[in-house]
């Protein structure tokens, strides 16, 4: 058995160890416009070294300041004062110049208004409408407890996301008191919410817009299958029915709501703000940054002639001045770099996607990172994080950087195609085929064959999946237009 040794060893290694102003650098070239706008607004919070200016940012060795304005002549502000008289009829003024939005003139001084947040209302949400129809109905206190916990389980499009035996459990009722109390609230507005299923929420609407049509309630209850699949002609057969009759309960069924809550559940538009702007000059693609509401930032002049040799200043005042000066000044420079950065990367898009510029969707060319990277001399994780949450306005429409990186699929001649001009190439192929007899994946697939493009037909299924197109046995037009 071998003795236990120690020993000391001389071991030289190089290890690559990121500076917190490096993170900083990292962290900026992939935050969004909106990202760093807050993040430039927190330094400036939090640094007071930091100022902003309007003027124009050039970059020095050791900070940044702000460039002095060039003009012919010396400019010099004027002051512009108007004397209003005392007993002016601001009343008849606005009467008479405003638009037509009515204006408010608060005549008493000392009334108090409401802030303008506090005048501000929120959309009534799905559970709030229905607890509000609830209470105004006539219902004892029990079937509101009830209510309340079926009201609480329902989903997003209105539908009861639990069973009948768990909201009797939950409330320590019985299940023919929860029946009771669903029935009611199916009843309200929306109507058809709180159902089970897609049939049972058509039942209810069918039977209360149309309680005289019983064609339509059976084709509801029993048929609807036949609905999913367009299968009109097995369900003339099945009803026994004039292919007009049955044509009638099926219009009557498409104005129906499939989804009764969605209407109180409509999420907020989110807008998006573009980091590039791609447009034409004169036969020339000129690319232009977004900085529309970008601070200038400087460093503070009255801190830097703090730190001074003539400046009398303890030692730890200093200390605290120049780290929140080289933290300023650092926070610029990366700012400017992520600046320069962009523009590079979306040169070179420009350069490599220039079919798509010119032309459209259907001319985009296979790419991706390596291909940027290479052209920009760059590493491929720094257009990764470029790339990543920022968005290029282009004459075809705003689209994320990250969409101009797509796979290649070969062509018949051995040529690559982009992935997003086949899909945009199936898309049309789609629009202009014959509603009577659409076109199968495979037909699809030979159509591209004969244009160049090999593609598998369960690639064009996943792709079409993707479009939210459906397969041509739903596209199908009804067999009674034929």
């Amino acid at each position: 058995m071998a003795a236990l040794e120690l020993r000391q060893q001389l071991k030289l290694s190089q290890q690559l160890i990121m500076t917190p102003q490096l993170q900083q650098a990292i962290k900026l070239l992939q935050l969004s416009r909106l990202e760093l706008l807050e993040t430039i607004n927190q330094e400036l919070e939090t640094n007071p070294l930091l100022e902003e200016t309007q003027e124009e940012i050039v970059q020095g060795d050791e900070s940044v300041t702000a460039e002095p304005l060039k003009a012919d002549e010396p400019f010099e502000s004027v002051e512009i004062t108007e004397k209003i008289r005392e007993d002016f009829d601001w009343e008849g003024y606005l009467d008479e110049y405003s638009s037509g939005s009515p204006v408010v003139v608060e005549t008493d001084p000392n009334q108090e208004w409401a802030s303008y947040d506090h005048r501000l209302t929120l959309p009534d949400t799905l559970e709030d409408h229905l607890v509000w129809q609830l209470r105004l109905s006539d219902v004892t206190e029990s079937e509101k407890q009830i209510g309340a916990l079926i009201i609480g389980n329902l989903d997003k499009d209105g539908y009861l996301d639990a069973t009948i035996e768990e909201i009797a459990q939950m409330g320590e009722v019985s299940t023919k008191e929860v029946e009771s109390v669903l029935e009611k609230i199916q009843l309200l507005d929306p109507l058809g919410v709180g159902a089970r299923d897609l049939r049972e929420c058509l039942l209810i609407q069918a039977k209360v817009l149309y309680p005289d049509n019983e064609l339509l309630h059976q084709i509801i209850d029993q048929h609807l299958h036949y609905l999913e699949t367009k299968n009109y002609q097995a369900l003339v057969r099945t009803l026994k029915k004039t292919p007009q009759e049955v044509k009638a309960a099926i219009d009557i069924i498409l104005q129906l709501d499939p989804r009764p809550g969605s209407a109180y559940n409509e999420e907020s538009v989110e807008y998006i703000s573009p980091d590039v702007y791609v447009v034409k000059v004169d036969d020339e693609f000129v690319i232009v940054l977004n900085e529309d509401g970008m601070p200038k930032l400087r460093v503070s002049s009255y801190y830097k002639e703090a730190l001074s040799e003539d400046a009398v200043l303890p030692a730890d005042a200093k200390d605290y001045i120049q780290n929140k000066l080289r933290s300023a000044a650092w926070l610029i420079k990366s700012i400017h770099q992520r600046q320069r950065t962009l523009y590079k990367v979306a040169q070179s898009i420009l350069k490599l996607q220039s079919d798509f510029f010119e032309k459209g969707v259907a001319y985009l060319r296979p790419m991706v990172l390596r291909d940027v990277a290479e052209d920009v001399g760059m590493h491929e994780s720094t257009i990764s994080r470029v790339t990543s949450n920022k968005y290029m306005h282009t004459p075809h429409g705003i689209f994320e950087l990250k969409y101009f990186f797509n796979s290649s699929i070969n062509s018949v001649l051995g040529e690559a195609v982009a992935s997003e001009s086949v899909k945009e190439r199936i898309r049309q192929i789609i629009r202009e085929e014959d509603s009577k007899k659409p076109y199968s994946d495979q037909e699809i697939v030979e159509i591209l064959k004969k244009e160049n493009v090999n593609i598998a037909r369960r690639t064009v299924a996943k792709y079409r999946e993707m479009l939210n197109i459906l397969p041509s046995s739903k596209r199908r037009s009804s067999f009674w237009e034929s």
